[in-house]
């Protein structure tokens, strides 16, 4: 196999910006778990892999990948191309995945406007372990091919369909089946479980964007007994998913 050259580097670098990764269609994946995974389950979409020789030779599923896509690297030349504060043993440059358009008849979340990549992934995580395949995300909301977005999800953004849209038109043609996470609301344990199949979750510090706000028919709130002005969004996300996704 090959050893990662200076243009390869600066390429791979250049996706380290989100108008790059647009304009080639592609994204950075980094971490032996998640690289393995994606091999594993969709690894005609990967377009090239660099790793240190440590990866080469613990990884099983490196073997099914053709030589000529697998490129070696030595720490200084990983450490160039993360994105991560700590370099990992691998990057993959993958293509972006093909969404599904939303099923309106299957549980999903609706997310508006939020900026965190650590808060998204981690809405997408907890939207995995409860069983929730889908994320509408407004136009508005951080990358789902953010690096810290990715990580977060600890690759759970491999099984869950995220799709970037206006919500308002889905809104309205839904009107009376979204519950929204607002700070004044129904208590949520008064909603009977089986009502709830959407769920709205908004900004962290703006919360739902107002033009939203009236076509929004179920607010919930999470009661608190404490000082705190707010939860984090992921929090929240956690404990409305227990509640209604939960045994």
């Amino acid at each position: 196999m090959e050893t990662i050259s200076i243009q390869k580097i600066k390429w791979i670098k250049s996706l380290h910006l989100k108008k790059n990764r647009e304009k080639e269609n592609l994204f950075l994946v980094e971490g032996e778990k998640i690289v393995n995974e994606l091999i594993q389950n969709f690894p005609q979409l990967i377009r090239l892999i660099v790793c240190k020789n440590s990866f080469i030779e613990k990884s099983e599923e490196l073997k099914t990948i053709s030589l000529d896509r697998i490129f070696q690297a030595n720490t200084e030349e990983m450490e160039r191309i993360s994105t991560l504060n700590t370099a990992s043993t691998v990057l993959a440059v993958v293509e972006k995945f093909q969404t599904k358009a939303i099923d309106a008849s299957k549980s999903l979340l609706l997310i508006d406007g939020i900026q965190d990549p650590g808060n998204l992934g981690t809405i997408i995580r907890t939207a995995d372990w409860f069983g929730i395949d889908q994320i509408l995300c407004s136009p508005t909301t951080v990358d789902l091919y953010n690096s810290k977005t990715l990580q977060a999800t600890m690759g759970s953004f491999l099984r869950v369909n995220v799709h970037y849209d206006d919500l308002k038109p889905f809104l309205l043609e839904n009107q009376g089946k979204v519950y929204a996470a607002l700070m004044d609301g129904i208590p949520y344990q008064q909603v009977p479980k089986d009502k709830v199949k959407m769920i709205l979750l908004g900004n962290e510090g703006k919360g739902i964007s107002p033009e939203l706000l009236p076509l929004l028919k179920n607010p919930l709130t999470i009661p608190g007994k404490g000082q705190a002005e707010s939860l984090n969004v992921g929090i929240a996300c956690g404990i409305l998913l227990s509640y209604f996704c939960g045994e």
